[in-house]
C-alpha cells in the first residue's frame, strides 16, 4: 500500500508543474521589474522581493531591476533642511536637490537592494543610467495652467530629466555574466548634467530598448480597478483610454499605464500593474494561470 503524502507537498508539486509552460516560455527572455513604493520601506517584502528576482535568475530569466526612492528623497530633503516642491507629481529639482537624489538612489538605495539579493544567494550589480552611457537624458519641462486666468505657462522642474536614449550594452553584458542589474534612475544629459528620473519611466524605456518579455511595475494597489472595485485583469490601450475618458483611472495611475502603453508599443511584449506589497506577487502572476495583477498588452 502506498504511503500516504502529506498534502501540501503534493500541493507544492502540483504548482511547480502548473509553472513548468511559464518557465519553459520565458526561459532566456528578460523581465524588467521596478521595485520601490512602500514594499522597498519593509524589511520582510524586500526580502521576498530579492528571493523572487534570484529564483527568476536560477531559472533561466534576466531580470533587471529599476528601483525608485521619492520617500527616501523627500526624507533626506528634510533631514537637510530643503523644501520640496511638486508639480504634477514630479519633484522641481535644482542643482542641490539633485546632488542628494543622486547621492540616496545611487548610493544608499541601490547598495541595499544590492544586500538583500547577495542575502537571497544572487549577484547583483549596482549601476546607474550615468554609468557606460546606460541612459541619455534629455529635460522635462511641464506647462501649468493658472485656475484663476487660464493662462498656461512652462514651468521649469530643474533638473528632471526623461531618458532619450538607452544604450542596454552594460545590462546585456551584466546579465550575461549571469549577474542581476539593479538600476538606480539617475541619468546623464547631453549637457553634462546629472538628471532625476522618474523610476516608472526609466523602466519602461529600458523594457522597451531590451524588447522584455515583461515590464513589471511594482505598485501600492492591486492593480488597475474597475468602478466597483474589482480587478481588471487584461486592458490594451484602447481599453485604457475609454476608462480614462469616463473617470475609471485617475491620479497617478493615469502615468503608470501611460509608461506601459509607451512600453508594449516601443517593443516589449507586456506589461503588468501588481501590488508590490503582496508577498511573491510576481512569481504568481508570472507562473500562475489566474495572474495577480493587471497585463497590458498592444
Amino acid at each position: 500500500m502506498p504511503h500516504a503524502l502529506d498534502p501540501a507537498m503534493l500541493a507544492k508539486a502540483e504548482t511547480l508543474t502548473e509553472a513548468l509552460p511559464y518557465l519553459q516560455r520565458y526561459a532566456g527572455r528578460t523581465f524588467v521589474v521596478k521595485y520601490g513604493g512602500h514594499a522597498m520601506g519593509d524589511p520582510e517584502l524586500a526580502r521576498d522581493f530579492a528571493e523572487d528576482v534570484v529564483l527568476l535568475k536560477a531559472v533561466g530569466i534576466n531580470p533587471v531591476v529599476v528601483h525608485g526612492g521619492g520617500p527616501q528623497i523627500g526624507a533626506m530633503l528634510k533631514k537637510l533642511g530643503v523644501e520640496s516642491r511638486f508639480v504634477d507629481g514630479l519633484r522641481v529639482t535644482d542643482k542641490e536637490t539633485a546632488g542628494i537624489a543622486e547621492m540616496v538612489l545611487s548610493g544608499a538605495i541601490n547598495k541595499e537592494l544590492v544586500g538583500w539579493i547577495a542575502s537571497a544567494g544572487g549577484k547583483a550589480l549596482g549601476i546607474s543610467g550615468k554609468d557606460a552611457g546606460l541612459v541619455t537624458a534629455r529635460k522635462v519641462s511641464r506647462t501649468s495652467k493658472d485656475p484663476d486666468s487660464n493662462i498656461e505657462s512652462v514651468v521649469d522642474l530643474g533638473f528632471v530629466g526623461e531618458p532619450a536614449t538607452v544604450d542596454t550594452t552594460i545590462l546585456e553584458t551584466t546579465c550575461a555574466a549571469g549577474m542581476i542589474p539593479v538600476v538606480a534612475p539617475i541619468g546623464r544629459g547631453e549637457d553634462g548634467e546629472t538628471y532625476n528620473i522618474n523610476a516608472d519611466t526609466m523602466a519602461g524605456a529600458i523594457a522597451s530598448a531590451l524588447k522584455a518579455a515583461r515590464l513589471f511595475l511594482l505598485t501600492d494597489v492591486s492593480g488597475v480597478l474597475d468602478k466597483q472595485g474589482g480587478l481588471l485583469t487584461d486592458l490594451t490601450p484602447s481599453d485604457i483610454a475609454a476608462l480614462r475618458a469616463d473617470g475609471t483611472i485617475s491620479g497617478g495611475m493615469i502615468p503608470k499605464l501611460e509608461t506601459c502603453i509607451h512600453a508594449v508599443e516601443a517593443g516589449c511584449e507586456a506589461a503588468v500593474v501588481l501590488d508590490g506589497r503582496v508577498p511573491h506577487a510576481m512569481l504568481l502572476e508570472i507562473f500562475t494561470e489566474r495572474g495577480a495583477g493587471t497585463l497590458i498588452r498592444a
